[in-house]
Order: structure tokens, then sequence, then C-alpha cells
């Protein structure tokens, strides 16, 4: 699974990057972002060839859900099952997303503790996970948007903390996958593979980044545990 994740850029780097436009306010560089949060969205618009970054509440509520209590349960969807499941099968077939981020944490149980490791790509630059989202009306009438991001089976780098990863896709995909038009769902599923081992990188970091109320770029510096990594890469 993917829990807590990383995005260090300003807006104004994040809209260049994705060659995407927004309305919404300038944001704080954000190093330990968690589950129900507002974290940036990139859409295609359907109407014009525009992509557009907003914020949602990570953590997917359906449209047809009573209550927003499932959001915290959705925050990471198996692409093998996306397609089968209630909560994500139209998603997946017409409102796909992309959810930009720098490096993202999995946790490695070692013995009675649980030591925290951030991934990268390269040398920390901006990627995009595999999102979802959808709309869900409040009591008050208020629409509530929300997301959730997809995992796949781990690669080389990732399997050594995790037995998940949260799908990285190519930026060759993301005009495919985030193309409304295009509903087709095997077409979709395809993209959903384990990212290129080799260009990415793993590192422990301390234990601050298990708070989250702590949000500092201290969360993902790199600690020295050597002998901890000899233990768990043996």
């Amino acid at each position: 699974m993917c829990g807590r994740y990383r995005l260090s850029r300003r807006k104004q780097l994040v809209e260049e990057y994705f060659d995407s436009v927004s309305n919404e306010e300038e944001w704080s560089p954000r190093y330990n972002i968690a589950p129900t949060q507002p974290v940036p969205v990139i859409r295609q618009n359907p109407k014009e060839p525009v992509r557009e970054l907003s914020l949602m509440h990570w953590g997917l509520v359906p449209s047809w859900a009573k209550d927003s209590s499932l959001a915290a349960k959705m925050i990471n969807a198996r692409s093998e099952t996306a397609s089968t499941k209630p909560a994500f099968r139209d998603a997946l077939k017409s409102r796909r997303c992309l959810i930009p981020a720098d490096g993202f944490y999995e946790w490695k149980r070692v013995g009675k503790n649980k030591q925290p490791f951030c991934f990268e790509i390269n040398d920390g630059e901006l990627f995009a996970f595999a999102g979802l989202w959808d709309r869900w009306k409040d009591p008050s009438g208020n629409w509530v948007k929300t997301c959730s991001i997809l995992t796949t089976t781990p690669n080389a780098v990732t399997s050594a903390v995790h037995d998940r990863m949260p799908v990285i896709l190519d930026p060759d995909s993301y005009d495919l996958w985030l193309d409304p038009g295009m509903q087709d769902v095997a077409a979709a599923s395809d993209l959903l593979k384990p990212y290129d081992a080799r260009q990415m990188r793993c590192y422990p970091v301390s234990s601050r980044v298990n708070r989250v109320a702590n949000d500092d770029a201290e969360c993902s510096a790199p600690v020295e545990l050597a002998q901890m990594q000899n233990r768990l890469f043996s």
C-alpha cells in the first residue's frame, strides 16, 4: 500500500512539469502527506485539451456512499481488482487522474519496531501516481471530491521493504491515462505495472515520519543505518 508520501515542490513547478493549469492558491512543500488530507490532483478537461490541477481529499468516497466513513479505507485501490470493485470500477473506466509526488514512504518490520524508508525516482524527481477520483454529496448538499492511489506488485527496490507499491506512471502514458474518452478498462489496466527499479532508489529515514503532525524536510532526510540495512537486505 501507499499510506504516506511527499510533494516538496511548489505549485508553479508542479503546474509547469505536468503542463497543467490551476486556480488553487499556492501551497507549502509537504513532506508527510497523510490519508484524508487535501492533495493536488491532475485531471484532463473533458471538453478541451487542458490538464487541470485541483485539490481533493485523499481517500475515495464513492458517489453512492451513505457517509464519508469509507475514506480512510479507500486511500489505495489494488490494480488487479479495481475493475471489479464497486467503489473503483466506474472510476477506472472514466475518472482517472494523476497524483503528483516526489517521494513516498513504506515501513519494514525489524523485530518489534518498524523502520521507515523513503522511495524516490532517480534523485528525487517529480512523478505521478496513477489515481482514481470520485465526487460525493455531503449531508449539507456540498460536492466533495476524493481520490485513491492505485497499487501493484513490487519491483526489486520496493520488494525488500513491502509487498506492494504505488503505481507510478511513465510520462509517456499520461495522455492516455487522463483521457476521459478512453473507456477501455483493459487498456487502462495495462498501464498499471511496477515502475522500472533501475530508476528508483530507497533509503532509511527517521521515525519523525511516523507522526502525522511532523511535516518538514527532516521527515525524508536520510539517516545512517548501515548495520540495520545490512540485516534488512541480506
